[in-house]
């Protein structure tokens, strides 16, 4: 039984947990995260600690090892039944044991099982993994050390109970956290951000590509981690070539040399400028309960929904003309205001916001499933691309299950996805853009949504790039097998990666070259890049170990998708690939049993579960109880009881708030009408910071009275917006072609009189006249 707040015993005993110590090892875009537990066990009686936590969902988890005062036991990787018995074996038999699993549900959660920790005994848990790094809108590398696990929506009439999520409000986690970051790369490191407070970044090297920074003392593990790392000059291509492990057999993944390739395509200027006036926008709005707490845990007034709302008025507004749309909505059950997708007009746009603007956190649960089925079955509209745009905190139980499902309808559309708020599942939002060959965002902390999601919008409205194809031109004798997935969606300046295990008589001075051709707008490109094949120095097996992440995960989905022809088969594969690259998997676990403990430990084992971080709304303060799932043991207990911890944020609904006044940047934009232009009313007057009279009196005479409005809004967004371009820029794009098309008079002396009115010296140029 899980106590209500879940840090301390009925009896108010201590959680074993004391600390957690974390190493950041950064190389170029590679990160390799080093994480030391301690645990101390100050009860009279032996205990098993359980820790559930989350991990980035792409990273691979390859050792982890355990140091019981001076004995240290290294894990193995084992077939996770095969695991799960020699952990239950070696407590029954009074062994210390210790066990980390996957959650079968979503390869995003981990727990870790210490098993017979004696009275008054310290242990400490390594842990350590590799993952890649995200290129960001202004390319910084993200990396996340994700703190907060919020219980997971469990769907209803699920067989699969996936995780018991032991959580306390943030402001109470009893374990403190220490986080150092070294980072070096060919290039310059200009600075770190973060979420949290640093330490000044130290250079470590004259020519500054060496740098390490450190959380700043007294740091609460109470939300994620985030840093955002900087080089100077823009992403390169690279290709690293990685030697094999000296004692693996030849032919074999980790035997072999594997090479890395990173790609960043740039597309010719005259493709990119003119973006696509066609296609078929789905937006799907997570109004789970949960959505109704704030995005980060320094204030209350900005909640998830709020945001996203403010975010559906921009992309809304920036919709080309000629296109269609829809805005669905799910939480237990889920919404669609059209019956289905209806062409962007001015009348279907009114209704659209009309409608959103009554959109409360209000649906219950997070069952995302049903949504998503329902818009795979409406027919595709012809010449018109399907986009689709997901806005989630992420919080479902059944991760793989959606996957798979956008994975099996990718070829019909594209799919960007979006996590708000701490504890966002990194396996949902970034396996739902993977496989729906889109593009990821994570809005945390003090990130403003919408940038994030305007650049995705441009990624949409980008021409899709069709015919991708990956080739190698290698010595004579040597061969490529192409380790990661076909690549099926590029965009400007995104990094694409290749992993690529390379066979035969590789000559250290010999040279390399990988090709990836593709058709952008009907014309055909290219990108090359020649690559050494001598192997670089002390990359250790970082990259194997990401390239066999990488087929792994492949492998898993394969087995997903054949369920009930081949399971057994790729099965097979994974746990054999998994225990030669040591890297965990989904059918595997690693198992330390301390066989060196001397005499058993006496006593009735008690178990204790270790919190993470809960962020949620004040009014949440308990976890409800949870019931073991049939042949689970004592392992991932579900958390089906969600719901209940839910309709506890509903509180007093029944009075309506008083709706904030909206920023003046969106009180402009929610008067522009769809077709691009603005109206001379008495709400853009007040908009510009002016009145009625001042606008109208200073309009020339020959000049109709909405084309001097939207030359008045451009001018106003050139003038005093320039700071968050990227939010506007679309649909003032939108403005200045309307206004193109009117071909009116006096258009220069419009924006003399414009600007003279408001303050400003834009130029005609600068607005796209």
């Amino acid at each position: 039984m899980v106590n209500c707040c879940g840090l301390l015993t009925a009896r108010k005993e201590p959680v074993p947990l004391k600390s957690i110590e974390v190493e950041l090892q950064v190389r170029d875009h590679v990160a390799t995260v080093v994480s030391t537990l301690n645990y101390e066990n100050k009860e009279d009686k032996p205990v098993e600690a359980v820790f559930v936590f989350p991990l980035p969902g792409d990273a691979a988890v390859c050792h982890f090892s355990a140091k019981v005062g001076q004995t240290h036991i290294v894990a193995e990787v084992k077939e996770k039944q095969q695991a799960r018995e020699e952990y239950d074996d070696a407590l029954s038999s009074g062994q210390q044991a210790f066990l980390l699993e996957e959650s079968d549900q979503s390869p995003d959660i981990f727990s870790l099982s210490v098993g017979s920790l004696p009275p008054g005994e310290s242990a400490s848990i390594r842990l350590e993994y590799v993952t890649e790094l995200a290129v960001q809108a202004d390319d910084g590398l993200r990396f996340c050390l994700p703190a907060v696990l919020n219980p997971r929506y469990q769907p209803q009439g699920s067989k699969d109970v996936s995780v018991q999520v032991t959580s306390v409000p943030a402001s109470l986690v009893p374990y403190s956290l220490s986080f150092s970051a070294r980072v070096s790369s060919p290039r310059p490191v200009s600075k770190v951000e973060s979420s949290c407070s640093l330490e000044p970044l130290q250079h470590l090297s004259t020519d500054q590509t060496q740098a390490m920074v450190k959380l700043a003392a007294g740091h609460k593990f109470d939300r994620d981690v985030e840093l955002l790392i900087y080089y100077k000059d823009a992403h390169q291509p690279t290709a690293v070539v990685e030697a094999g492990q000296a004692s693996a057999k030849p032919g074999t993944l980790m035997g072999d040399p594997v090479v890395m390739v990173s790609l960043y395509p740039e597309f010719p200027q005259s493709v990119m400028s003119s973006l696509a006036s066609c296609g078929e926008f789905v937006f799907l709005l997570d109004r789970s309960g949960s959505m109704d707490c704030s995005i980060n845990n320094s204030k209350r007034q900005e909640t998830r929904i709020s945001n996203a709302k403010d975010t559906l008025l921009l992309l809304l507004k920036s919709l080309p003309m000629g296109c269609y749309f829809n805005i669905y909505s799910f939480g237990s059950r889920f919404e669609h205001i059209f019956p289905k997708s209806v062409k962007y007009n001015e009348k279907n746009m009114k209704k659209a916001l009309k409608k959103v603007e009554e959109m409360q956190a209000d649906l219950g649960g997070t069952e995302i499933l049903e949504p998503l089925e329902h818009i795979y079955k409406q027919p595709c509209i012809p010449k018109q691309p399907r986009q689709l745009f997901v806005f989630t905190d992420g919080e479902v139980g059944n991760t793989k299950e959606v996957i798979d499902l956008v994975k099996k309808n990718a070829g019909s559309h594209r799919c960007f996805s979006f996590g708000i708020g701490e504890g966002a599942s990194s396996a949902l939002i970034n396996g739902l853009a993977k496989e729906g060959g889109g593009h990821a965002q994570f809005i945390t902390g003090t990130d403003r949504m919408q940038p994030k999601v305007m650049q995705s919008l441009r990624f949409a409205l980008q021409p899709a790039v069709e015919d991708i194809s990956v080739t190698w031109d290698l010595p004579k004798g040597v061969s490529a097998t192409v380790l990661s997935p076909p690549i099926t969606a590029i965009f400007q300046g995104q990094r694409s990666l290749i992993y690529a295990q390379l066979t035969g008589q590789c000559l250290e001075a010999a040279e390399g070259c990988v090709m990836v051709k593709y058709s952008l707008a009907g014309h055909p490109s290219q990108n090359q890049l020649h690559f050494h094949l001598k192997p670089a120095e002390d990359t250790g097996l970082t990259i194997h170990r990401l390239a066999a992440r990488t087929l792994i995960r492949c492998l898993e989905l394969e087995d997903r998708s054949d369920r009930g022809q081949q399971d057994e088969g790729v099965k097979k594969k994974v746990v054999e690939l998994s225990v030669q690259s040591g890297v965990s998997s989904s059918f595997t676990a690693f198992i330390a049993v301390n066989k060196d403990s001397g005499e058993s430990i006496q006593g009735p084992l008690e178990r204790r579960n270790i919190p993470t971080p809960r962020f949620y709304g004040q009014t949440l303060s308990c976890s409800p109880k949870r019931k073991l799932g049939a042949g689970c043991k004592k392992r991932f207990l579900g958390s089906a009881s969600a719901p209940m911890m839910l309709l506890s944020l509903s509180v007093d609904k029944a009075v309506a708030p008083q709706q904030p006044l909206r920023e003046p940047l969106l009180q402009l934009v929610s008067l522009q009408k769809a077709s691009g232009s603005w109206m001379l009313e008495a709400p853009l007057a007040s908009a510009l910071g002016k009145t009625s009279d001042e606008v109208e009196k200073l309009k020339p005479a020959l000049v109709n009275k909405e084309v001097w409005a939207t030359i008045l809004a451009l001018i106003w967004l050139h003038g005093f917006k320039m700071d968050v371009k990227e939010e506007w820029e679309l649909l003032a794009m939108k403005a200045a072609s309307w206004l193109r098309a009117q071909n009116g008079p006096c258009v220069t002396e419009c924006v003399e009189a414009g600007n003279a009115l408001l303050g400003c010296s834009v130029q005609k140029d600068a607005l796209g006249l």
